[in-house]
């Protein structure tokens, strides 16, 4: 464990060489995209309304709920990792970084939830529209290394969270197929949707 500490500092340390005043302040804008996934379930609501979208607007929302029960309600209470900030062995502190104006969080920091969120969304658009997919993907590529270079995350964090993310994705893209298939259970889903929005249409 002590030797995978080192080799994780070593790398959050050859990312701090990169920073700059441009970076602090793109990557620090980019960063609260991701802050609670509410960006990735406003954006997956949108595109839930459209027909045209819904598939992926739907997806999208299953892998985020999928992602948020795996990383913030099981694995970061059960694994209880300490951000590098609380780290004796990091080459900043909280009083540091809370300094530079960084948003820190108060929770534990394996897995990365705003790189869990951001993959499970962006890899569940992606797989429904190569696209508009693509461009979710590089957004959440930022995301996850905004958290390295914003020291509030290991690299493992990071790299478990787009694991995490992107299964998340797939599973529920397979869900919603099979679904969907079911030529019975297709139809609930949309007179339930229908239903739904021509309520609030009416309203």
């Amino acid at each position: 464990m002590e030797l995978l500490y080192e080799i994780e500092f070593a790398i959050l340390e050859a990312i701090q060489q990169l920073r700059c005043p441009f970076l602090d302040a793109v990557l620090g804008v980019i960063t609260r995209l991701g802050d609670g996934g509410i960006f990735w379930i406003g954006l997956s609501v949108i595109l839930c309304i459209p027909r045209k979208t819904r598939k992926w607007g739907v997806t999208m929302l299953f892998a985020l709920a999928f992602g948020a029960i795996v990383c913030n309600l099981t694995l970061k209470p059960l694994v209880a990792r300490e951000r590098p900030y609380n780290n004796p062995l990091g080459m900043y502190t909280f009083e540091q970084l809370e300094a530079m104006g960084i948003h820190l969080s108060s929770d534990y920091s394996f897995p990365s939830g705003h790189t869990t969120a951001s993959f499970a969304a962006a890899v569940g658009m992606f797989l429904r529209n190569k696209k508009w997919g693509s461009v979710a993907l590089v957004t959440a590529v930022l995301i996850a290394f905004s958290r390295l270079y914003l020291y509030v995350h290991f690299p493992t964090d990071v790299l478990f969270g787009m694991v995490f993310g992107t299964t998340a994705a797939l599973l529920s893209c397979l869900l919603w197929n099979k679904l969907t298939a079911s030529k019975r259970c297709g139809q609930k889903l949309e007179a339930f949707w229908n239903f739904s929005f021509s309520k609030k249409a009416e309203q």
